[in-house]
């Protein structure tokens, strides 16, 4: 019992100095400030590339567990700020429902794109997301398609294009390329609806509920592949758990109240180039310079709608 309590007290005085942290953290302009959350989470989040590719277990199961540890993480920081989780369901029922399916039909796709590919064309595969977006938001919100957001989509894409290999329907690397834009679809639908629905709740809240639907969705994936081997997959589970969702998502769903989601899905083309780092880092897959002209190209839209992004 003297060990559970010292355990909960540790717990606890992480997250008031990580409370204090962010009290420090906090700037003058908000709007810099707001900026520099965003592009943390897209940090925190840009680590699932490596993560992918690191574990081996089927992509639903590891979807599953990453849920499943996410959550726990985002619950007790809930009950640790008395946050009430309490939403309208009547309202927010249906969004939560579809939020939460694309979002696990996102990451499945993804980490089968990252599978059957590499880093680079997985991540760069699902970065299509932000012109999907620019396309799509106008239909389902009310806002006006703009000739900047046109254009830097369009950047972005160029930049891709310059990431992709040779195009050819019977290489993996082009498997995971065309799955990595069923990924990029699902991901651009769920920030619609997160954003058009963004009253519902807290970003935590919200994962909180997206993470429960995956959670239950996939509980079939334990029959579907029985005799799952986790002793070397834990440290890795628990960092995609972690730090690229309770943290990354969790940053990446507040920014919805600050920016457009077109905006949101612009700044966070900056992903492949943090993946593609990390890639480096980590798994020895370096770049050739094509895919850093593409980098920088996607660096400058990232730039550009930084500074023209204010409301």
């Amino acid at each position: 019992m003297l060990t559970k309590l010292k355990y909960w007290n540790d717990v606890s005085t992480y997250f008031r100095l990580f409370n204090s942290l962010i009290k420090k953290l906090k700037l003058k302009n908000t709007h810099l400030n707001h900026l520099l959350l965003l592009n943390l989470g897209m940090l925190f989040v840009s680590t699932s590339g490596v993560l992918g590719r690191y574990i081996s277990l089927a992509p639903p199961v590891s979807i599953w567990f990453r849920s499943l540890i996410a959550i726990f993480v985002l619950i007790i920081y809930t009950i640790y700020k008395k946050k009430s989780l309490q939403i309208e369901w009547k309202k927010y029922g249906l969004p939560v429902f579809w939020s939460g399916f694309l979002m696990g039909l996102h990451w499945i796709t993804y980490f089968f794109a990252l599978q059957w590919s590499n880093v680079a064309i997985g991540m760069l595969s699902l970065f299509t997301y932000p012109i999907i977006t620019v396309f799509l938001e106008p239909l389902f919100m009310s806002v006006k398609l703009q000739r900047r957001h046109l254009f830097l989509g369009i950047i972005v894409l160029i930049g891709i294009y310059f990431l992709v290999p040779d195009f050819n329907l019977k290489s993996s690397a082009t498997q995971g390329l065309l799955i990595g834009l069923i990924s990029a679809f699902a991901y651009s639908l769920r920030n619609i609806i997160s954003k058009k629905h963004n009253a519902m709740g807290r970003g935590s809240q919200q994962m909180i509920y997206q993470l429960s639907v995956i959670i239950i969705l996939l509980i079939p994936v334990h029959w579907i592949y029985p005799n799952t081997n986790l002793s070397n997959e834990w440290p890795y589970l628990i960092i995609l758990g972690i730090i690229t969702t309770a943290l990354g998502h969790t940053l990446f769903i507040s920014s919805f109240s600050h920016f457009r989601i077109s905006t949101v899905s612009i700044m966070s083309s900056i992903q492949p180039l943090f993946g593609v780092l990390l890639g480096a880092l980590f798994l020895n897959e370096i770049p050739d310079f094509k895919s850093i002209f593409g980098g920088v190209l996607i660096l400058a839209t990232v730039v550009i709608e930084s500074r023209m992004s204010k409301i």
